[in-house]
């Protein structure tokens, strides 16, 4: 069976399906690898020039620039591997695996295959007791004072270093629960990570600048961790409703700025991801377009910008009672990138 035929035959179940014309959902299901290619190719010369910016103009406001458009593009790979882990990347498997982890999930310290199994999980628990990603965006909303300590230790790299250490132990298979990797543990883990960060080490040599490398682990450690944290609250903290398919996930609208920095790869199109897992994600901007030019999206969650996204999740007053803690280990937050 299809999987247009398989989603249409939910139809009756899902109501919002039924605005949409087989045709339609055959077009947005249909992988096509040059989309896929251009995206690859667009986050890595991004990196590329941002590394350029600051070989050829050394200043701190480069640097900072720099640093946040490395960690807009880490968080695009990261998006990439989770395509893979859909199988949307690319239409054959093995390449799909393949520049799952190698032109993606390796140089930010992930890992296609053990992400695949934990993140759909996420899609058949979503806002349940059983959701892996539940803590991720349980807490909000929080004050303006703890968010804003959130942010202080994302940018001054304590996030990003708890994030390293718990990533090291799950690799070496140290870590119990839900992030405890299934598969073999142990150093043969950190090759891939090791590669493809010494390829990169080895190309800004080459250009004359080894020394421009340490972007990269400064700006997974810093801006990294601060992008990866309003992109797990715009997602799926402060939702109206967990057990509704329209309400337990939100789309965010986002202006060209939030693009570059914060939703690479149409990212931001949560909602309709979760509707759809299987529409690859250059074509998530024409389902939310025909699901909302139909009415299909009435009630739906989905706030414009993510300024006003930080505006929700720091809108809990000073002595008012924080949000019902969610049980479960800590290291989830840290190790699992992204939850999608």
């Amino acid at each position: 069976m299809s999987s247009s035929t398989a989603a249409l035959n939910d139809s009756a179940e899902k109501p919002w399906l039924r605005s949409l014309q087989r045709q339609e959902l055959e077009e947005l299901l249909e992988l096509q690898d040059w989309y896929s290619w251009r995206s690859l190719i667009a986050d890595w010369s991004l990196i590329a020039a941002s590394f350029a910016l600051v070989g050829r103009w050394p200043n701190p406001l480069t640097v900072v620039l720099a640093l946040f458009l490395i960690g807009g593009r880490q968080l695009g790979l990261a998006v990439l591997m989770h395509e893979a882990a859909h199988r949307t990347l690319f239409r054959n498997r093995r390449l799909n695996d393949w520049a799952g982890n190698w032109l993606c999930a390796y140089p930010v310290w992930g890992d296609l295959h053990p992400y695949r199994a934990y993140h759909l999980q996420h899609h058949a628990k979503t806002g349940t007791a059983e959701d892996p990603d539940l803590g991720l965006a349980a807490p909000f909303p929080v004050t303006r004072a703890s968010l804003r300590r959130k942010v202080l230790r994302d940018l001054t790299g304590r996030t990003g270093v708890k994030r390293a250490v718990a990533t090291f132990r799950r690799d070496l298979g140290l870590s119990r629960g839900r992030v405890r990797r299934r598969d073999a543990a142990g150093l043969a883990n950190l090759r891939g990570v090791a590669l493809t960060n010494a390829v990169l080490f080895g190309l800004c040599a080459l250009a004359g600048y080894p020394v421009l490398y340490l972007l990269w682990p400064a700006a997974w450690l810093t801006t990294y961790s601060l992008i990866m944290r309003i992109r797990s609250i715009a997602e799926h903290g402060m939702v109206p409703d967990p057990a509704d398919d329209l309400r337990n996930t939100r789309t965010t609208l986002a202006r060209w700025w939030e693009r570059l920095f914060i939703a690479p790869n149409r990212v931001n199109y949560h909602l309709e991801h979760h509707l759809l897992m299987t529409v690859p994600h250059y074509h998530l901007s024409r389902l939310h377009r025909l699901l909302q030019q139909r009415g299909a999206l009435e009630g739906a969650c989905i706030t414009a910008g993510y300024p006003a996204v930080l505006r929700l999740a720091s809108s809990r007053p000073k002595g008012a009672s924080p949000a019902t803690p969610t049980p479960g280990p800590t290291e989830t937050a840290l190790t699992q990138r992204p939850p999608f």
